[in-house]
């Protein structure tokens, strides 16, 4: 009976279950054998894609750094680097490699300021003394406003005819042909009244008296 029994032992160790599957210790829950192949190999997450969006939030602080190497003017670095990232995001899609954004970003500084050198040296240039314009002489506002009125008041004085065209050409701004248009008549028609309606402005009593 004895021999009996150690056999039986020997082959309920054999069997893959015991050997793979142990009881529990004691106080215990099992372990569902899903839950632990999971533990064992962990998934990760797969990698989402790099945005503009969030390249710019990441990497704005440092780009503008560079930026500001490159000009001392704080406004004009940033400036800069618009110009910069407009031209990064044109090419985005075109850029396989996204961890050399950087670098294709540092070009495009680099490039629009040399760019920008460039085009200074011409407008640009050191000389001894600096030119001043000519002052303009000053108009007293009271006057101009005054010269204004009257001429408007001399406007009104013209023949109805004639403060019309007068009015659409130096009021409204219009051309001889767009006046002739408005009035239903012919250019001729419009310069030749215009030309008489300036000749009378001229010899205004009121305008002579402010010239």
């Amino acid at each position: 009976m004895a021999e009996h029994a150690a056999t039986a032992r020997k082959a309920e160790a054999r069997r893959p279950e015991a050997r793979t599957n142990p009881e529990p210790a004691p106080g215990t829950a099992p372990q569902p054998r899903l839950a632990r192949a999971r533990a064992r190999s962990p998934r990760t997450a797969p990698a989402l894609p790099l945005t503009f969006e969030s390249y710019v939030r990441a990497r704005g602080a440092g780009l503008l750094r560079t930026a500001r190497s490159l000009t001392p003017n704080p406004y004009d670095a940033e400036d800069l680097l618009q110009t910069a990232l407009a031209k990064t995001f044109s090419a985005w899609e075109r850029i396989e490699d996204h961890g050399a954004v950087d670098g294709y970003v540092r070009r495009a500084l680099v490039n629009t300021r040399t760019s920008q050198w460039r085009k200074r040296r011409v407008d640009e240039y050191s000389c001894a003394e600096l030119p001043e314009p000519e002052p303009l002489p000053a108009t007293d506002p009271a006057e101009a406003q005054a010269m204004r009125d009257a001429m408007w008041h001399a406007v009104l004085r013209l023949p109805a005819r004639q403060r019309a065209m007068v009015t659409l050409r130096y009021y409204e701004d219009l051309s001889e042909a767009q006046t002739a248009e408005v009035l239903g008549v012919s250019v001729g028609t419009v310069k030749s009244a215009v030309s008489r309606a300036l000749a009378k402005l001229r010899e205004d009593r009121e305008l002579v008296l402010l010239r």
